[in-house]
Order: structure tokens, then sequence, then C-alpha cells
């Protein structure tokens, strides 16, 4: 369906952008955010990704990962803003209720919590913690994103999970 849709852009229908937005917004975000760290910046950066995908869908070529495209274009805005100065800053309480549904299970400590856990983790392994735990996507879904195998991306995730657990138990004594 994405590959469908970058086609149609590329071929001058507008409408297809919001089909695409629609499908990945979510996902790009919360990888985005798992980069940035700061809502601010990860707002810009996402309307800044649909720009860059709109002006390049003339130059993207289906290999089945289109949302791999995608995601290599958040990826390097991302990383183009930190570049240019802005400071990685830990997601603060409210900016957590921007990215967990109110009808989630999370409560004001969980996100404390899970907040310091994930700081203790590094970045790649936090953005397949995000991707999957906040997101939603499978991890065949975030290996193909990544462009990485799945049993690194499963890897990655158990050894996260277990640094995370370690931090939380450290927390409570």
């Amino acid at each position: 369906m994405l590959d469908r849709a970058i086609e149609r852009v590329a071929k001058g229908h507008t409408d297809a952008l919001e089909d695409i937005y629609t499908e990945t917004s979510s996902a790009v975000y919360s990888y985005i955010l798992s980069i940035v760290r700061n809502t601010e910046d990860a707002e810009d950066i996402l309307q800044d990704t649909y720009v860059k995908v709109y002006l390049n869908a003339t130059q993207y070529q289906s290999q089945g990962k289109p949302m791999a495209w995608i995601l290599t274009i958040a990826r390097n805005l991302s990383l183009m803003k930190l570049r240019a100065g802005k400071r990685v800053a830990d997601l603060a309480d409210y900016e957590w209720e921007n990215i967990v549904d109110e009808s989630a299970k999370f409560m004001t400590e969980d996100r404390m919590v899970l907040n310091a856990a994930l700081s203790g983790i590094s970045e790649e392994e936090s953005q397949i913690v995000i991707l999957h735990a906040v997101a939603g996507l499978k991890h065949r879904e975030i290996a193909d994103m990544l462009d990485m195998p799945l049993a690194t991306v499963l890897s990655k995730y158990n050894r996260a999970l277990k640094k995370m657990r370690s931090i939380i138990e450290g927390n409570k004594r």
C-alpha cells in the first residue's frame, strides 16, 4: 500500500501523501522522539519528514521497504537536528502524554520509571523498545524499518528489557 501511495505522490497526487501520513505518522513520530527526546523538535522533524517524502517521491525506488525509506529520512533529519546543537533532554512527564494514550495503563509514576529506565539503555535499544512497546509495531516490522536482521532486533529488545528491569529494580531499593 505504501509503495503505491509513494508512486502516486511521485505522479503529483497529493492526496496520497495524506494516506502515507495516516498510515505511518505514529511510528515515525515515536522513532523521531526516541532520537531527539524533545517533543517540539520531534513534531518539527515529523513535518519535515513528510515534506521530504513529497519532494523526493520521484527518486524513491521500490525495494519492498517503503517504511524503511521514510524512517531513513526521519533519522537523517533527526541527526541533523542533533548536530545543529540541539541538546537531548529527558522527556518531561507531560510529554509522555503525547505518545502514551490516556486509556493506556501508564500512570504518572509508571512514566517516570519508564523514562528513567529508557535513559539507561542505548539509543538503538531505546528506539526498538519505543517502536515495539509504544508504537505497537511487531519485531519483524521494526527489523524491516531499521534494516536489521530480525534476530538482532529481538536480541537488542530482550537485552534492553533486562537492562531496564535492572534499573527499575535498583530504583525500588
